[in-house]
């Protein structure tokens, strides 16, 4: 059997997001499993623009060594 806060915290993480924290630290975050669906459809294929950059810079950098790799 289910607690009764174990089950008020899946009751109310249906609809908001509840952070958990240990020691005044984020550890968790519970969601309902369509926010969570929502949210990694929405982030599928992103790249943060600044790991774009840097990936490109290191290609160019280490393109000789790379290629090396790759014989």
């Amino acid at each position: 059997m289910i607690d009764g806060r174990f089950s008020h915290l899946l009751n109310t993480a249906q609809s908001d997001r509840i952070r958990i924290t240990r020691r005044g630290r984020d550890v968790d975050i519970v969601m309902s499993p369509e926010e969570f669906l929502r949210m990694a459809e929405a982030a599928r294929g992103k790249v943060n623009p600044a790991v774009e950059r840097l990936h490109a810079e290191s290609a160019e950098r280490w393109a000789s060594v790379y290629a090396a790799l790759a014989r």
